[in-house]
């Protein structure tokens, strides 16, 4: 895949760029924060900085409106443009990005939110920043991402088809005689405009002392979204290279352009080997929105499916259907008979109105009671460990 990295002015450099050539742009300027922006490397070996300090907000308006004119012109026709900002600057952005592709082409306003220690002054602790998405036309590239279901959603939720009723009130669809209608199986969440993502932390292998350095997570989000595999994708303010370091792991070509010579260098180093540190923070917090054992992840890992929230009979649901219903998955829990586990699903698959599921037995505890009902519905599966121990 194509790299390059140029050092100068974008306003510059774009000029010998083709008109409409960029698939995706992403910039991270400075910020209007009228400080000197300083950082040292994690061994304290280096400093870098770079000068953010302006005589006026018209000086930087204009700095920004040359450049973001001319990033209009190399955007391809179904190609988007996302531009980070904070605070002190978001009211300038919007008003110019409003102005340059229109107010019809405004898409999101994304919120990067992170938790930071800090002892702030007087006021609201920062937590997060802005980032403007737009488009060039209304025919843009974006790829819907879902995320899971939080722990408050229950199975109905996800499986029965709601439609609108009389007076605009989404209710649960029924046939003639009454009967809830299951839709088609849902992804997920669709992606919403408020991004939890770790700052990336001072210790973090990715981490190069870069004053402004972005994780990598957040602009493989941007990349997932707005691109595909082979655009081309171009930041004009590259800084420490993390846009381009993002493109190279997910098969895009990349385009970076920075004035400082540190910049382009690290910028090279990390396109040389590039390092991504993995966010034990957003391990965690998924883990907590799919509320399921460690026992039912681990069994499932390979499996497309749902985890399902506050119902006792299922832990999952595959993400296909058999015949146009759902196809439901319960892991026999430790203390569980077999027949104790086979009478939750067996509610289920009733009530669901399933014609095929799935019971993983992992135990051998037996029954007080001889039990010979069996839902032809149900399927039994040995669990790997169960066949380990009990075969």
């Amino acid at each position: 895949m194509m790299e390059k990295v140029l050092q100068g002015d974008c306003l510059d450099i774009l000029p010998t760029f083709e008109t409409e050539s960029i698939d995706l742009i992403y910039l991270d300027p400075p910020f209007f924060t009228n400080t000197i922006q300083k950082l040292k490397t994690r061994d304290g070996s280096k400093e870098f900085s770079y000068s953010d300090i302006w005589e006026s907000h018209k000086e930087y308006a204009e700095f920004l409106y040359k450049r973001l004119k001319e990033l209009k012109r190399v955007l391809k026709q179904d190609g988007s443009i996302f531009v980070h900002c904070d605070k002190n600057s978001t009211h300038i952005v919007k008003a110019l990005l409003d102005d340059i592709f229109g107010l019809k082409q405004f898409q999101s306003e994304i919120i990067w939110y992170y938790k930071r220690w800090s002892n702030s002054k007087k006021g609201l602790l920062p937590s997060h920043q802005t980032i403007y998405f737009y488009s060039k036309t209304k025919d843009f590239k974006f790829k819907r991402v879902y995320n899971d279901y939080s722990q408050t959603t229950n199975i109905d939720q996800i499986l029965q088809k709601r439609v609108k009723d009389g007076n605009g009130k989404t209710v649960y669809a029924k046939d003639k005689n009454g009967n809830t209608i299951n839709s088609d199986i849902k992804k997920g969440v669709p992606l919403n405009d408020v991004w939890e993502i770790p700052y990336l932390n001072p210790k973090a292998k990715e981490r190069v002392g870069y004053p402004t350095q972005k994780p990598i997570l957040l602009l493989e989000r941007i990349i997932e979204i707005a691109s595909n595999e082979g655009d081309t994708i171009l930041d004009p303010f590259c800084g420490s290279g993390t846009t381009l370091v993002a493109g190279k792991l997910n098969n895009r070509k990349v385009i970076g352009i920075d004035k400082s010579e540190d910049a382009i260098n690290i910028t090279k180093s990390r396109l040389d080997n590039p390092i991504k540190s993995e966010s034990n923070l957003l391990k965690k917090g998924k883990k907590a929105y799919q509320n399921v054992s460690d026992m039912v992840e681990k069994l499932l890992y390979d499996i497309d499916y749902i985890p399902v929230q506050r119902n006792s009979g299922i832990d999952a649901i595959l993400k296909e259907t058999y015949k146009n219903s759902p196809i439901l998955i319960r892991i026999q829990k430790e203390n569980e008979t077999i027949e104790e586990a086979i009478k939750s699903l067996s509610r289920a698959v009733i009530s669901k109105a399933s014609k095929k599921s799935f019971l993983i037995r992992t135990n051998n505890i037996k029954s007080l009671f001889e039990f010979d009902y069996i839902d032809d519905k149900i399927k039994i599966i040995n669990s790997l460990s169960y066949e380990l121990k009990f075969s």
